[in-house]
């Protein structure tokens, strides 16, 4: 069973508006409202995939409930924990040739609702992968991925980790399988920028130094770059397309990562179909379908497992 937590969820209300002025009112083109969050997504494209998946987290409000009843029309299945008050954030995601987003904060998250998520957890088994993905809010200790990981240690649980800065550095004792900055998210743990390629993959290294097994950076536009933990590098460009949205690209590549590994237990079909699935749905105005996924393909779909 594949599980995903996110623990700052959210409804993204999406625009778009031909020219965003600022102290005018401005009317929308387009518009619509998708459950968001980095872990919700995960699930989502692995669900248009054929897997399954549990989605964990906090919701509240009359948003969370929209939220949980979304996911579920996305094949998902939903464990929410339920929080006493506040309401699930609405993240404002505008489009008017160069992206802004306003994201909300979202409820408090109780200890005892902290708690009842490790009781979750606690039904975890041998081979089951957990994902953490995303940022955390002001109201969950700073270090919640660190109490994660150690609780769940020596389980034979594979960890998945997409997440920033200390996030992500403070968890890497733990050897999770898998984790995914972007170039750079790389570069700022380090403190430097990385130019090129050859830098990209030096630091990569460091990150298998402290303990990551597979590192996957995604680099926008210039694709992507695998660290397997047999030594050996993929690189790829990404299909030719034309972006319309960069929310969820990433994500998607990780879900199209796992779901390349599921189906064949290879590495690099696995890294050739993460970076495909993630530049399908920047190809979107949002998640790829796996029609989406299918379309840009160089090989055939039983390739992958599809």
């Amino acid at each position: 069973m594949i599980y995903t937590v996110t623990f700052n969820p959210s409804l993204d209300y999406v625009i778009q508006v031909d020219k965003l002025v600022p102290g005018e009112i401005n009317r929308t083109t387009h518009e619509a409202v998708y459950p968001g969050g980095k872990g919700n997504n995960v699930s989502v494209i692995l669900s248009n995939l054929g897997h399954s998946s549990k989605v964990l987290g906090f919701t509240a409000g009359f948003t969370g409930e929209a939220l949980e009843n979304m996911l579920k029309e996305f094949g998902c299945d939903t464990a929410f924990i339920r929080l006493p008050e506040g309401s699930t954030r609405i993240n404002v995601k505008i489009n008017a040739g160069e992206e802004t987003e306003i994201n909300g904060q979202g409820p408090v998250i109780t200890e005892e609702a902290q708690s009842a998520l490790f009781e979750q957890l606690d039904a975890l088994k041998e081979e089951d992968i957990l994902v953490l993905a995303g940022s955390i809010p002001n109201t969950l200790p700073s270090d919640i991925y660190e109490r994660i990981l150690e609780h769940l240690q020596g389980r034979g649980i594979h960890f998945v980790v997409d997440a920033t800065k200390d996030l992500l550095l403070k968890v890497l004792k733990y050897h999770p399988f898998l984790i995914k900055p972007n170039n750079h998210e790389l570069g700022e743990m380090f403190g430097v920028t990385l130019k090129t390629r050859d830098e990209i993959v030096a630091y990569a290294k460091k990150l298998q130094e402290m303990g990551a097994e597979n590192v996957l950076v995604s680099m926008a536009g210039d694709g992507a770059i695998l660290l397997t933990e047999d030594g050996i590098i993929y690189k790829a460009k990404p299909p030719k397309g034309k972006v319309l949205n960069s929310v969820g690209a990433g994500d998607s590549m990780v879900a199209g990562f796992l779901t390349g590994y599921l189906n064949t237990g290879e590495y690099e079909k696995a890294f050739r179909l993460g970076v495909v699935t993630g530049s399908a749905t920047a190809f979107q105005y949002w998640l790829a379908t796996k029609e989406d996924i299918v379309a840009l393909m160089e090989d055939k779909p039983e390739t992958y497992g599809l």
